[in-house]
């Protein structure tokens, strides 16, 4: 099916029970057992099935596959927000002693828990400047573990050449991990560029509304973990049985060894489960997906047009624009479509930036992206506030950006809002 089509269908068909079309949202903790062998081929992964919904749900699981698919990955586990997922895709590999090697470009909130909250862990995260791949591979040691970055950073809006570092990771026998928020698959699938782990928040464009917090992990099942870099993988697991993840599974549950490790044993021992009604929630969301993507990057891109030419902006960072710098990746790494995000500096720095989101009127001024709605932030007072002016610039934050994701309303409104907003700061 095209993604259209998946976005709709993928993951769920008709009740067989009932008939009902619709997803059921199934609010339960737990699950009755056929007998006491199912019950424990169950625990022992001779078989799949309901145990305990922190560990899945039947309105999770046609989630997850639904989001598999459109990542063109084979497997997938959602979590409680994009932030447990990102944890856990690290920590799924990762013991005290290893290293990781991050593009510096990233959320922040993130960019605190790689910096800040995984030495307490004993992981080392290594920051680089991503632009240029290179860095990338000269930060590599024996010690690392995997590569991480975004596909779109946040909130710079550096586009990231995804081909070139799987390349370099893999030549390294390390995986890809990528948080792909910022493009959902409408735009991008980095597993199809090399990526082996995939994340998304799905608070944000893919569910849509600002709704519901929620993330998801897709594994390409494309990495071979049979590899003495990962004793997570290859060693016996003290936690379930001494299984060796990457030899001992049955051959069909084999090449999703990372993500079944995941389930079973960070979430089912840590806990950062997606509710059921998120679950629904979010799946209501993909339905729409490549429509309001469409919107989304549509209005950007006129918005982009508009402060790129008005006298009070200082500079506009978006792919879209034939000037940007970041204009040769949209191509071959947006489908063309340059986002649904705009930044730019207004003239006055810091205070202008202020007055400029105080003066609006119909933008929701939120921390948040990804809504049906236009919202507008200062990041370096919010968002990243928490970071150093050093560590601000590496991301590519200066005093005078302004983020701006753009919703789905009506352009010329967006635009008179915005002239709003800089007609206060001036």
């Amino acid at each position: 099916m095209k993604l259209e089509t998946q976005c709709i269908h993928a993951g769920v068909q008709p009740d067989p029970t009932t008939n009902a079309r619709g997803l059921a949202v199934y609010r339960t903790s737990s699950y009755v057992f056929d007998s006491t062998e199912h019950a424990a081929n169950l625990f022992a992964l001779k078989e799949l099935g309901n145990i305990y919904t922190r560990i899945m749900n039947p309105t999770q699981d046609a989630l997850e596959q639904r989001i598999a698919a459109l990542e063109g990955g084979a497997a997938a586990l959602a979590h409680s927000s994009g932030t447990s997922a990102t944890f856990n895709a690290i920590n799924n590999i990762c013991s005290v002693g290893d290293e990781i090697v991050s593009a510096a470009n990233l959320y922040g909130g993130t960019y605190t828990m790689f910096n800040d909250i995984f030495p307490q862990f004993g992981y080392k995260v290594h920051f680089v400047n991503s632009n240029n791949p290179q860095n990338i591979a000269d930060a590599i040691t024996p010690k690392t573990k995997a590569v991480y970055c975004e596909t779109v950073s946040n909130p710079a809006l550096e586009v990231a050449d995804i081909e070139a570092i799987a390349n370099i990771a893999h030549e390294h026998s390390i995986p890809l991990i990528v948080d792909a928020t910022f493009t959902t698959p409408v735009l991008q699938r980095p597993i199809d560029f090399g990526a082996d782990i995939v994340i998304d928040s799905l608070t944000k464009w893919m569910g849509g509304q600002g709704a519901g917090i929620g993330g998801i992990v897709v594994d390409s099942a494309r990495f071979d973990w049979k590899n003495d870099k990962f004793p997570t993988m290859t060693q016996p697991d003290s936690s379930y049985n001494g299984i060796r993840w990457a030899y001992d599974l049955p051959e069909s549950l084999a090449p999703v060894a990372y993500i079944l490790r995941m389930r079973v044993v960070p979430m089912r021992n840590l806990g950062a489960c997606l509710s059921p009604d998120n679950c629904w929630i979010f799946a209501q969301g993909l339905e729409t997906l490549p429509l309001r993507m469409e919107r989304h990057c549509s209005n950007a891109q006129k918005v982009a047009e508009y402060l790129d030419d008005h006298r009070q902006v200082e500079w506009v960072r978006y792919p879209g624009l034939a000037g940007d710098s970041m204009h040769e990746m949209n191509d071959k790494y947006l489908n063309g479509m340059g986002g649904p995000m705009v930044v730019f500096g207004i003239k006055g720095g810091l205070e202008a930036g202020k007055k400029f989101i105080e003066g609006l009127e119909m933008f929701s001024h939120l921390a948040n992206v990804g809504d049906a709605k236009s919202l507008a932030i200062h990041p370096a007072t919010t968002t990243h506030s928490q970071l150093t002016p050093e560590q601000q610039k590496a991301g590519g934050i200066v005093p005078e950006l302004v983020r701006l994701s753009v919703g789905i309303e009506h352009v010329d409104d967006i635009i008179e809002d915005i002239d709003k907003g800089l007609a206060a700061a001036a």
